[in-house]
């Protein structure tokens, strides 16, 4: 009897109805392909929902979420809402109450894929970004006080606890074993680079960097680690990126140095990235906004969300499946594509998504 898998959607706002839609028909054909079936099971949550009830996310919906083997996002962003207010109270706030701790980022410069890095193709850049994704300053605390007079003072702090550094540390130990250079064949050390500001951050990123090689050379010593301030990092990322294996960072330097890494392999309408929890459910989702300006023109670059559904596979499982995924986008940019960018592919959002089914 076929697996299935029960599949959240939240296709959201802008593009991100039509991006879910090319992404949906290339993992309907993965499935068919792989002999297993997708559940699919469509949310509202986003923009118009919130103008026309007020609520951006309902008090049920973690629980729901639960529910599911993953979560399929689209975009999160609406011109008629206040900036911060869907992306707090649905993408925040999923993450957290989810508890979705690693934030990964593949960085992986596909065939015929433009890079604005002189001289350097995709054997050069070719890495992971493990991202801390549930402390930080992200968390919300701290406040304003005497708002709107002379003597404003705004705080928001930065705040981690050995527990949660050390489960994204061992998550990304393991995962560099398993998957870095060394073990993908491409490289002579499985290498973990942690990324901070150890020389001004010193109580936070003293933990981290105490957490690291403890448990690096108790438990991991096959590892090779490495240890980059952030500034030389977003530096390095783009002089020599063929230096980096994984890294692993907290939450603001992650959300800093991943959009970096993004325009570095074409932008980010090619890039993807998964909110895991390794315990629960996980949410996969394109790195590019909602884009409104291109709402229903049918022009939007959707290899970003099918990227983020070959993600999801892998993550329940379905690693061949991921990889005839992977392979049919590799095709597509390297033999059909003229560009990245919206309205200039070549092909509409629907002929790019049928380029990549047809070849799965």
């Amino acid at each position: 009897m076929a697996k299935t898998y029960k599949i959240a959607v939240i296709a959201g706002d802008g593009t991100g109805p039509e991006v879910v839609r090319e992404g949906v028909k290339v993992l309907n054909v993965a499935a068919a392909k792989g002999g297993f079936k997708l559940d699919l099971v469509n949310f509202d949550f986003g923009g118009a929902r919130y103008l026309k009830t007020g609520e951006a996310l309902p008090d049920s919906a973690s629980a729901e979420m639960k529910k599911f083997d993953a979560i399929y996002l689209g975009a999160i962003g609406h011109p008629d809402v206040k900036p911060g207010i869907l992306e707090k109270g649905i993408l925040l706030r999923l993450r957290f109450e989810l508890d979705q701790y690693i934030n990964l980022r593949p960085v992986h410069l596909y065939p015929g894929v433009e890079t604005p890095l002189k001289d350097k193709g995709p054997k050069d850049i070719d890495y992971v970004v493990v991202r801390e994704n549930s402390g930080d300053v992200y968390t919300g605390v701290g406040g304003i006080m005497m708002k709107g007079t002379p003597h404003e003072v705004a705080v928001q702090n930065m705040i981690y606890s050995r527990a949660q550094v050390d489960r994204c540390l061992r998550w990304a130990f393991n995962y560099t074993r398993k998957c870095g250079k060394k073990a993908r064949g491409v490289g002579p050390d499985n290498t973990l680079a942690l990324v901070g500001k150890t020389n001004v951050l010193t109580y936070v990123f003293d933990l981290w960097e105490r957490a690291f090689h403890e448990m690096g050379q108790k438990d991991f010593p096959d590892i090779k680690r490495e240890y980059y301030h952030v500034d030389a990092t977003c530096m390095w990322m783009v002089k020599s990126p063929e230096w980096f294996d994984v890294i692993v960072t907290a939450n603001l330097f992650g959300d800093i140095i991943t959009d970096l890494a993004a325009i570095t392999q074409g932008g980010l309408g090619i890039a993807a990235g998964g909110n895991l929890n390794p315990e629960g459910v996980s949410m996969f989702e394109p790195m590019g906004g909602s884009a409104p300006k291109y709402t229903g023109k049918n022009v939007i670059n959707p290899l970003a969300a099918i990227c983020a559904g070959m993600m999801m596979l892998e993550h329940v499982g379905e690693e061949k499946a991921a990889r005839a995924i992977e392979k049919a986008v590799m095709d597509v940019t390297g033999t059909k594509l003229k560009s990245l960018a919206a309205g200039r592919m070549g092909y509409s959002t629907t002929e790019v998504g049928d380029l990549v089914a047809e070849r799965v």
